[in-house]
């Protein structure tokens, strides 16, 4: 049974709660945050679970063997070290962290002792994705020549972290764990709309080797909210949208035909357009499978899905695309 510690009860702190404690593999001990009245709530919920407004409390139990860290971007890095010097295995919520020397630092202590550390990018959980990624492996798409994500709401503004490093790192997540390869540079512009806040409005483009392309549209003043993905191939295309309870994703049997001539202006270009399928999607909470995951990388040593060294390069694509936004979208290579 994996003893938990939880820092942090404010939006996804719940959710992290709930699922820790209905799994049969793992259990709740404490909850630190340093709002009294959450903890209260959490006491109604829970009242086997100990609660305290000092993390401290939790890092220093040897009971505990995993802390979980559900707070503002600035607190990971401090939070995860001392838990790792404290020889206690590390949930942390994305992005990883705000720099990467904060990241390459916990990386090195985790490795030094031994101990997992798992980033929440919780998309690559779902069941949508895991789909996706297995047409994707299968070569139904064939080859792909883009991405297109459009993830769009009216708020919540983040007071620590402009709307890349909230909304468009979760498409930098889906992008590395579908594709398997890393871009190779990185142009962003950016907005803030409220003075002395961080960019609510950005765009990000981003490069590979190949023919393929993304681009990602964030925002957080749009009057309607959408999460929305385009993926194309030359055999087959996919429209993944999150908000669809029934149909999330669609797969279209549509593409180009090119009919290839020798003088290259005299190519012709014509459309294929077949049937659309809707496969089935499974149900389970994408939370949920990525605590049974984080539990079983803890036991056998296997590496997260979403590793610390995953984490790593998402936070190195995030502070790229900040830079470009300083340099007026100016494309950035990715080393």
């Amino acid at each position: 049974m994996l003893r938990v510690g939880v820092i942090g009860y404010g939006y996804w702190g719940p959710n992290l709660v709930r699922n820790f404690m209905n799994c049969d593999q793992s259990n709740v001990k404490t909850l630190s945050d340093l709002d009294p009245k959450r903890l209260a709530v959490c006491r109604t919920s829970y009242p086997s679970i100990e609660t305290t407004t000092d993390y401290k409390e939790i890092i220093n139990d040897p009971e505990i063997d995993a802390v979980v860290i559900a707070t503002p971007v600035a607190a990971h890095y401090p939070l995860a070290l001392e838990a790792l010097r404290a020889g206690k295995h590390v949930w942390v919520e994305k992005p990883f962290t705000a720099t990467t020397e904060q990241g390459e630092t916990l990386l090195e202590e985790a490795e030094k002792r031994g101990l997992t550390i798992i980033v929440d990018h919780t998309f690559i959980y779902t069941g949508a994705v895991q789909k996706i990624k297995k047409l994707i492996d299968a070569g139904e798409l064939g080859n792909i020549y883009y991405y297109d994500s459009t993830r769009i709401n009216l708020g919540l503004f983040q007071q620590d972290v402009d709307v890349l490093w909230d909304l468009a790192v979760h498409d930098f997540s889906i992008l590395h764990y579908l594709l398997g390869k890393k871009p190779t540079a990185i142009s962003a512009i950016g907005k803030s709309h409220v003075p002395g806040k961080p960019e609510n409005t950005a765009f990000v483009s981003l490069l590979y080797k190949d023919n393929f392309i993304a681009h990602i549209n964030a925002n957080w003043l749009s009057p309607i909210k959408v999460r929305q993905i385009l993926i194309g191939g030359d055999k087959k295309m996919i429209l993944f949208n999150d908000l669809e309870q029934a149909e999330k994703i669609k797969i279209y049997d549509s593409g180009l035909v090119l009919d290839n001539k020798e003088d290259l202006y005299q190519t012709l270009v014509d459309y294929r357009t077949g049937d659309m399928l809707a496969p089935k999607i499974p149900t389970t909470e994408a939370l949920k499978e990525e605590v049974y995951h984080f539990i079983d990388c803890i036991n056998t040593g296997k590496k997260p899905i979403t590793s610390g060294e995953m984490g790593l390069e998402m936070v190195r694509l995030l502070s790229l695309a900040s830079k470009s936004i300083t340099q007026h979208g100016t494309p950035l290579d990715i080393r």
